[in-house]
């Protein structure tokens, strides 16, 4: 597999980046591709390991460690290598329906898991894969005709997110009828409305529903099921129903003041500046939002990145970005030991453009917001900082973070964003199918299983197994496809 010590010979190099100054003028996406033959280099350096943990996709440490999807890694990067394109893309077509979402906005558990980053830079497993689906759209390999024979089952999925579309991508190739519900104006779920278009493209979006529809999947947008569709004419219509629509009910901040006017939940503003950037063809970006503003984003994680990267483009006056945690370490702790997705400190998209802008790291490591003051109309003006440390229960044992009395901090704010993670699906629509939730309102469901407690009701995704990634929830499509699958036709082959 490979190049014989093609990982000697040839250094790690990724795809050109547009440096800060010149993408934060627009909303395109910024990472490049390298040359075709230089991404054959990369895939050279893929030494066909022992024991491949990059297609692993196991849960290590409560982490995902190599691909959910168990993609056949090193055979693909083989291909690649030897300028075998369409066979690479066949090969991942295997285990992979939707790679051109996961090649962009995927953290790359495969390059964590990497043997060759254990001591050097692990082998460009993303960008090899965005080249063979690249090389297959532009070369029209990623064609689907109507399955030659139809079961004459139907099946309904509600949520066109990447749970949805997986699902529906399959169950439609297995001839079953499939029509996707999506509550809001456009399909795609959070690919659509919960990532900024400079890190994923919405016309990739539009590309894939136009080769699905040519398939014969059905969708239907701007029908919200449990309120303007109820589960009964759902389960009457169809002979099987997927419930795929997300973890949606943001964690709020109970504090003083939250009822200031200039406080949102991330999702909901990143989607409000995608609607505005869609609706105008990239046209007018809504800087009304943040231009001038001092933003305050509460919560670390990507979504909060990619506030501080929109909020940038849009004009904020100054940014900063609020996390509950300590700082990471720069390097893997002895707790934290290879194949485990490393838990070390990450500079994202976001903070390089705001170092670049303000001349520092926008992070404040634990730290939260103890009080918002409002102005005499309402408006947030300020908001009341307070420094946080960990101390461990002593009933439990479990590690808090408690607040620093005497710590407080008050800061110009006009823009909070909270970006603090889910708690879980919206409770209407599992209230309106009758189904059963977990402690953490998932989806109940038997281990490692998709039904619900309710006949011919599935479920999957993050409305399953709670707020993930976009790679685990097309895992979670596929093995919701294979379940209802196997239960109408009493085998699956999916």
């Amino acid at each position: 597999m490979g190049k014989t010590a093609g990982f000697l010979e040839y250094t790690r190099q990724d795809g050109e980046v547009r440096d800060e100054e010149k993408r934060v003028q627009d909303f395109l996406e910024f990472h490049e591709s390298l040359p075709l033959s230089e991404q054959q280099k990369q895939a050279a350096r893929c030494m066909d390991c022992g024991i491949p943990f990059c297609q692993a996709g196991t849960m290590l440490a409560g982490m995902a460690s190599g691909c959910p999807l168990k993609n056949l890694v090193p055979e693909i990067n083989d291909l690649v290598y030897r300028g075998r394109m369409e066979e690479a893309y066949r090969r991942l077509s295997i285990t992979h329906g939707l790679p051109e979402f996961t090649s962009r906005v995927c953290p790359a558990l495969c390059e964590a898991a990497c043997t060759c980053g254990l001591r050097d830079a692990p082998v460009s497993t993303k960008e090899n894969e965005k080249a063979v689906i690249e090389y297959a759209f532009a070369n029209g390999l990623v064609e689907e005709e109507p399955p030659a024979v139809r079961t004459g089952k139907k099946v309904a999925v509600v949520g066109s997110g990447p749970a949805g579309l997986s699902a529906a991508q399959l169950l439609n190739r297995r001839g079953h009828e499939v029509t996707v519900y999506e509550r809001k104006d456009r399909i795609g779920g959070l690919l659509r409305y919960g990532i900024p278009n400079m890190k994923l493209d919405k016309r990739l979006i539009d590309r894939r529903i136009a080769v699905m529809e040519k398939a014969g999947v059905h969708f239907l947008t701007g029908v919200d099921v449990g309120k303007e569709l109820s589960a009964e004419q759902l389960l009457k219509e169809y002979d099987s129903v997927i419930l795929a629509c997300g973890a949606s009910n943001p964690r709020d901040l109970q504090v003083p003041g939250r009822d200031a006017k200039g406080i949102f939940f991330a999702v909901d503003f990143l989607g409000q500046v995608t609607k505005a950037l869609l609706d105008s063809d990239l046209k007018n970006p809504p800087t009304e939002l943040a231009a001038g503003k001092d933003v305050l984003v509460i919560g670390g994680g990507d979504t909060g990145n990619d506030c501080v990267g929109t909020c940038i483009r849009l004009g904020a006056k100054s940014i900063t970005q609020l996390e509950m945690m300590p700082k990471p370490p720069a390097e893997r702790t002895a707790s934290n030991p290879w194949p485990e997705w490393p838990r070390i400190l990450k500079v994202d998209y976001g903070q390089e453009e705001a170092i670049w802008k303000f001349g520092e790291d926008p992070r404040v490591y634990q730290t939260t917001v103890k009080e918002f003051i409002k102005d005499k109309k309402g408006n947030l003006k300020e908001a009341v900082l307070i420094s946080l440390k960990p101390e461990r229960d002593e009933k439990t044992g479990r590690m808090n973070m408690v607040p620093v009395e005497g710590s407080e901090k008050k800061v110009p704010v006009q823009l909070v964003l909270i970006a603090a993670g889910f708690l879980g699906n919206e409770k209407y629509v599992a209230e309106s199918f009758g189904i059963e939730l977990d402690g953490r309102t998932n989806v109940k469901t038997a281990p490692g299983q998709f039904s619900a407690s309710k006949k011919c009701v599935y479920t999957a995704g993050d409305m399953h197994i709670g707020q993930s990634l976009v790679v685990r929830a097309i895992a979670e499509g596929r093995g919701a496809a294979r379940a209802v699958d196997e239960a109408l036709m009493g085998y699956t082959n999916l």
